[in-house]
């Protein structure tokens, strides 16, 4: 699996929900992911435009499979963050940078994932999904009518190109976006996509069309679902390999996002922070280390990670919850088995505080996490269990500290935390093609220095 970096891919669709202004007044301009532009457009010290979700994706296999196994359908787990900056934008599983924006139109830099829908017991021998990385122009004719035209390579160069026309439509509790596109590929990528490099396959161009939407359920709360079908173009229906003219796909999950009957908070109480740690490995599971039976790593493998959190809101669901975008960048030393690499890391995480008898708190982040060259610890375990390691995993954290201003009554030390996080990559018990359907991952027991700014 061939991926780039710490950004987020996407799947093909974007949820919406109606957003309503400070003053009352719902302002529908330009829509980007849940939010509109403009009413991102707070005090940057306010509550963000952000989500966190996960669904499940089912597409039809469009290859003649049937002498090898009886599969139609393939079926993934996708987990998802969203958040609109100024500039720097998650979509689901898709990542962006706004290069130019001006008036109706802006260029952004995007990278997107691409699902390669393949019987589920051949992903992680064969590799299956990847990733398309390009610029996509895109126009706002009115409130809710845009286009977008996208060109983009996979990491072999093969290109293709997207032309879109879509809408925006609100009303109460739903949020429904239809849209029409057209998809020309040039003859390399039809002939490894869908010739599976055993035919040539010429250019050409799908249609492609369906419909996503929303539901605010209450709160923070809403279900995300969504439908898409594809004619593929001439050249794939007479392929050999190829035995659908069509192919449909669906999305059904669930998300936490803004409130939409609420106004964005233009403060927030908590605030950014570094955190600077480092840690040890072990081949112990995330539940022999929270039971205290962790086995120390024999070639005792360390790392050394720095995240970044940025503050989203201050409440989920009425609750005081400090919520943070978490980028991350993480140093695996060198040893006796493993030369040093580099992780990166996106995450969306959650601290609850607790001020008895000093301030506390338990954290957990869901995430990504990529990195250039498997680790040992790592390798180790799937070599154990049979599997082709993915650079690509999910990440969780799971942390405790402790306000160390607060522990020795020291004013000058207040927002400076100590503590104690796992550091966890793993791939959901082989439910998600993204993450090349392993079970497994690695852990590493790590302490750090959190200091609020």
């Amino acid at each position: 699996m061939k991926l780039w970096g710490c950004l987020v891919f996407c799947l093909p669709f974007v949820a919406y929900a109606d957003v309503t202004e400070p003053d009352g007044q719902t302002d529908k301009s330009r829509d980007e992911g849940f939010i509109s532009v403009d009413d991102l457009r707070v005090k940057r010290d306010g509550e963000q435009a952000w989500g966190i979700a996960a669904v499940v994706r089912n597409a039809t296999i469009p290859y003649a499979t049937s002498d090898v196994v009886e599969d139609s359908n393939v079926s993934t787990f996708v987990p998802m963050m969203f958040y609109q900056g100024d500039r720097f934008f998650l979509n689901g599983t898709e990542g962006g940078l706004n290069i130019y924006r001006q008036d109706d139109w802006e260029v952004n830099a995007l990278l997107r994932m691409h699902f390669i829908d393949i019987p589920s017991s051949f992903q992680n021998q064969i590799g299956g999904d990847t990733g398309d990385l390009g610029f996509q122009f895109k126009y706002q004719f009115d409130d809710g009518l845009y286009s977008t035209l996208e060109l983009l390579s996979d990491p072999d160069g093969r290109i293709s190109s997207l032309a879109s026309l879509g809408g925006v439509y609100l009303h109460g509790n739903w949020g429904i976006r239809p849209e029409a596109s057209l998809l020309w590929k040039e003859s390399a990528y039809n002939s490894y996509y869908y010739g599976l490099t055993f035919e040539s396959i010429n250019a050409g161009v799908d249609l492609k069309f369906g419909a996503s939407a929303s539901y605010h359920v209450t709160s923070n709360l809403y279900l995300l679902g969504g439908a898409h079908v594809t004619r593929f173009d001439s050249n794939i229906r007479d392929a050999k390999i190829v035995d659908e003219d069509w192919q449909g796909e669906a999305y059904l999950g669930f998300g936490f996002f803004n409130d939409a009957k609420k106004p964005r908070k233009s403060s927030l109480k908590n605030q950014p922070y570094w955190r600077i740690a480092h840690g040890w490995a072990t081949p112990s599971n995330i539940g022999e280390i929270f039971s205290g039976n962790t086995v120390k790593d024999e070639f005792n493998n360390q790392l050394t990670s720095l995240f970044y959190g940025h503050p989203l809101t201050d409440e989920l669901f009425g609750l005081p919850l400090d919520i943070y975008l978490t980028p991350g960048f993480v140093w695996h030393w060198s040893s006796d088995v493993q030369s040093s690499t580099q992780e990166y890391v996106v995450a969306i995480k959650a601290y609850y505080t607790v001020n008895w008898p000093v301030e506390w708190r338990f954290g957990v982040a869901e995430g990504l996490s990529y990195i250039n060259h498997i680790s040992y610890i790592e390798q180790t375990e799937m070599d154990r269990k049979g599997y082709e390691p993915s650079n690509l995993l999910n990440y969780l954290d799971f942390s405790f500290d402790v306000n160390l201003g607060d522990l020795f009554n020291q004013k000058s030390m207040d927002g400076v935390w100590l503590g104690y996080s796992l550091h966890h990559r793993s791939a959901i018990f082989e439910n998600a093609s993204q993450f090349g359907r392993i079970k497994g991952g690695s852990n590493y027991n790590t302490v750090y220095l959190q200091f609020d700014f």
